[in-house]
């Protein structure tokens, strides 16, 4: 995934398939996180309060998993920002709002609209080029 680097500033901290403590639930390694910048490790892992921003890319076969498992456990947990990019719908789902069963708002953005600017908690901007994502194979559809 693409990152305005200038938005984020250069001491962000965002990790790829990192290990993230949720208490009373099977932990996570999401494919790409934000976190806080005063993130610390808890020995190998980081825990759900200092993630800003988590994304899944969807694979045909987890679909249901990235859409409404994740959707529920991050929502419960306050992740303020989950972002679902999938690939073979061509389109990215950002949920905000978090509640005690997932997310109030969730907004679709399809490929070829354009840069996403995205929020996040700290007031930086997180900026997701939709067109820069893999596209799955004509044939593989």
């Amino acid at each position: 995934m693409q990152i305005d680097s200038l938005s984020l500033g250069r001491h962000a901290k965002t990790a790829s398939d990192v290990y993230l403590d949720f208490p009373a639930d099977e932990n996570s390694a999401p494919d790409f996180a934000i976190l806080r910048e005063d993130a610390q490790r808890q020995g190998k892992r980081f825990t759900f309060e200092d993630v800003l921003l988590i994304a899944e890319v969807v694979p045909v076969s987890s679909a249901r998993k990235d859409y409404d498992d994740c959707t529920a456990k991050y929502g419960r947990y306050g992740i303020p920002v989950y972002v679902v990019v999938d690939p073979n719908a061509a389109e990215v789902v950002v949920h905000t709002q978090p509640t005690g069963s997932g997310y109030i708002a969730a907004h679709t953005h399809k490929y070829g609209s354009g840069k996403l600017p995205i929020e996040l908690a700290d007031g930086r901007t997180y900026t997701l080029d939709p067109d820069e994502l893999p596209r799955p194979e004509a044939d593989a559809r």
